[in-house]
């Protein structure tokens, strides 16, 4: 079974993770693998709490965190060795094991952060669209679903981490098709450098630092141990990289690799910036930081069509992978899709992410797929109308036109609290 290298390409789990933090400090667990680097497995027994939805829930008026969501919070998929998702990430963190510098592992920390762990201390503006409610699950005024794993970065830089990596589900509200889901899981990586490696460019800001050898030497560094590790994951293949734009590093870079044919965005990395650093209070050091998303690449080492299969409890995928192996996965079944439309007159300000939010809620992984198929404006009315195609479709049985007619029913009912105008 082959999967479109263009569809994946759409996928938007790459980019570069941020960071945030946890009120609890961790215990540390040596590991010691085979090669004469250590890596400490960072692990809280209080992990086991956050699988309680009720954490998440509540009657605050800016709590936006709906029941389904909650139940998605803290399966651990990334640290199921036998979960394509967790098989991956071992996969990682045994290339940066291989690696001459101690990385301290991160991988069971609270996913409740704040708006200064997740925005602030990354320099994401305050009128960024990610801190929408209509793009961010919010808790109350201040904290939040952690939308990056880099909402941890500062924290752990803060408590004197030089070289370390960060894994875990995060959350953002997104449009519904084969490669995005609402929960998924992230990891990034930071590594800072000796000060004694960077003497020559104390003082140096802005341009003037991005100018500087060193600035250069990490820059470099960072691009020889991604390469690496691409190799690692796929066998040596060609790589190119390009200039990009994140608020947190400076200069910034994107790695895309050739797959089948095509050019694949695989994760976005660079040189953090000096305000980063110095809010961590480490603005006497210099490093680099990198982020990817480990469903993009399970999806395309395992050959998995739909980013919903990572979330099953169906025995016939769970059954096909085993710790340390990537195999090709093969389909079990392939249920008929029901199709459904809905058109509407849109009020001012509608968000499309509130509609498709509100789907998620009536009808759970059963949505395989809204897309928009018409939009048209009454010039007379000065009203404008949009039509979504829905695409129902269980992975595990068949579905009756009776149940949908139903969900649909509700959801018609039910868009209305958008401010919308059924047609």
């Amino acid at each position: 079974m082959k999967i479109s290298a263009t569809a994946l390409a759409l996928a938007s789990l790459t980019g570069l993770c941020y960071s945030f933090s946890t009120n609890k400090q961790p215990t540390f667990k040596s590991i010691r693998p085979a090669s004469s680097t250590a890596i400490l497995s960072a692990t809280v027994e209080e992990a086991a709490t956050y699988a309680d939805p009720s954490r998440y829930l509540s009657d605050h008026p800016n709590n936006n965190v709906p029941p389904h969501i909650a139940a998605l919070v803290g399966k651990g998929l990334h640290t199921r060795p036998d979960h394509p998702i967790g098989i991956i990430r071992a996969k990682i963190q045994e290339y940066f094991a291989s690696l001459p510098d101690e990385y301290i592992v991160y991988d069971a920390e609270d996913p409740i952060v704040t708006t200064k762990q997740c925005f602030d201390d990354l320099r994401i503006a305050p009128d960024h669209p990610g801190r929408s409610p209509s793009d961010t699950y919010y808790l109350d005024d201040t904290t939040l679903l952690r939308t990056h794993t880099s909402a941890h970065q500062s924290e752990h830089l803060r408590s004197g981490a030089d070289c370390f990596l960060c894994a875990g589900d995060v959350y953002r509200r997104d449009e519904i098709d084969s490669s995005h889901y609402p929960a998924f899981h992230q990891l990034e990586g930071v590594k800072l450098f000796p000060k004694e490696d960077m003497s020559g460019a104390d003082g140096l800001a802005g341009d003037d630092w991005e100018n500087s050898p060193e600035c250069k030497v990490i820059g470099d560094d960072l691009k020889k141990v991604l390469e690496g590790l691409m190799d690692h994951l796929f066998g040596e293949t060609e790589k190119k990289w390009s200039e990009d734009y994140f608020p947190f590093t400076t200069p910034s870079y994107e790695l895309e690799i050739k797959y089948e044919g095509e050019w694949l965005e695989v994760l976005g990395c660079g040189v953090v910036h000096e305000e980063v650093l110095a809010m961590a209070d480490r603005g006497d050091r210099r490093g680099w930081a990198f982020g990817l998303g480990l469903e993009r690449l399970a999806m395309i080492l395992f050959e998995i069509p739909d980013i919903r299969l990572f979330w099953t409890d169906d025995e016939r995928f769970h059954s096909q992978f085993k710790e340390g192996e990537i195999t090709k996965f093969k389909s079990y079944s392939k249920f008929p899709p029901v199709f459904k439309d809905i058109a509407f007159w849109i009020p001012e300000g509608f968000v499309e992410n509130d509609f498709f939010e509100m789907a998620r809620g009536i009808a759970g992984d059963m949505v395989e797929r809204m897309e928009l198929i018409d939009e048209f404006t009454n010039p007379k009315k000065g009203k404008t109308s949009k039509c979504y195609r829905i695409t129902y479709r269980s992975m595990d049985r068949s579905l009756t036109n009776e149940e949908i007619d139903a969900l649909q029913d509700e959801l018609r009912d039910t868009v209305v609290n958008l401010g919308v105008e059924v047609r």
